[in-house]
This record gives C-alpha cells, sequence and structure tokens, in this order.
C-alpha cells in the first residue's frame, strides 16, 4: 500500500485514543464529566431552562476541576456539541517515596516514578501507611494530566 492512503487522525495518547469526545448539551448529567474552559471537570450541578422566543433551550452547566478543584460555568443551547474528558482511573501498588514522587507498580511487575505525592491529609497519610502495610494507589487521568486522588490498604489476612 501506498504512504498516500495513511490518514492523520488527529493528536491522541499512547494508545491512539483522543482526549476529549463530543456529546450534546442536553445529554450531559450531573456526577459525569465535561470540559468546561479547556479543563476538565466533574459535573456539579446542570440546569437546562424552557424554550424562549428565539426557540433554543439553554443548559447551564457548573462543574469542578479534576485537578486543581476550581469551579467553572458555562451556558450553552441544548443542542451544542460538548467536548468531554476521556477519564480514566487506573490502581497501581506503591513500591516507594522519593524525593516527592511516588514508584508505582503495574499489574506486570512494570514501575513509574512520575506522578507526585499528593499534598494534604492524602499525601501525608501516604507516607504514613507506606511504613508498614501494601498501599494501593488510584490514579486519575485525563487530557494528558495525572493525579494520585484516592489510597486503599490491603486487608490483612
Amino acid at each position: 500500500m501506498s504512504d498516500a492512503l495513511e490518514a492523520d487522525f488527529g493528536s491522541g495518547d499512547e494508545a491512539g485514543a483522543k482526549p476529549t469526545y463530543t456529546a450534546q448539551a442536553s445529554s450531559l448529567r450531573q456526577n459525569g464529566h465535561v470540559m468546561l474552559k479547556d479543563r476538565p471537570c466533574k459535573i456539579t450541578e446542570i440546569t437546562t431552562t424552557t424554550e424562549g422566543k428565539h426557540g433554543h433551550s439553554k443548559v447551564a452547566i457548573f462543574g469542578v476541576d479534576l485537578f486543581t478543584g476550581d469551579k467553572y460555568e458555562d451556558v450553552v443551547p441544548s443542542t451544542h456539541d460538548c467536548d468531554v474528558p476521556n477519564v480514566k482511573k487506573f490502581e497501581y501498588m506503591l513500591v516507594d517515596i522519593k524525593d516527592g514522587f511516588l514508584s508505582l507498580m503495574y499489574d506486570g511487575g512494570d514501575t513509574r516514578d512520575d506522578i507526585k505525592c499528593p499534598g494534604g491529609d492524602l499525601g501525608n497519610e501516604i507516607q504514613t501507611r507506606f511504613e508498614g502495610e501494601t498501599v494501593h494507589i488510584t490514579v486519575l487521568s485525563a487530557c494528558g494530566e495525572e493525579e494520585a486522588i484516592a489510597m486503599k490498604i490491603d486487608p490483612k489476612y
């Protein structure tokens, strides 16, 4: 086959998936996800107004940034296409904490060392629990950003 048949399908991550997809504003639901002001957000509230004299109902979307906690809002026509982030959660076993970064192990045994140890109570608890227990870290991934958002301890048998 010739190279002329190859197509550029836009930028995506290593698996070939695009960071967002489109969905009609009227199909969005509370606790779902949407891009607001070019940031991946969890929808905290969504309201729809009835058709006005110009014929279009509006959707007011309120959300919280998945990574910074900042609040955003937008009002769009109900037929408008909105970008929705591809949000994924991964769970890794914590192997080490070094220089403020978590060393995490995949199921296959490979490790990664590029996730920052979170601050606040979660970060303190991770560091405290890591000393004597098997800790699993949940990492949230969306739009090229990743962050440790939760931890759990393996039950002792």
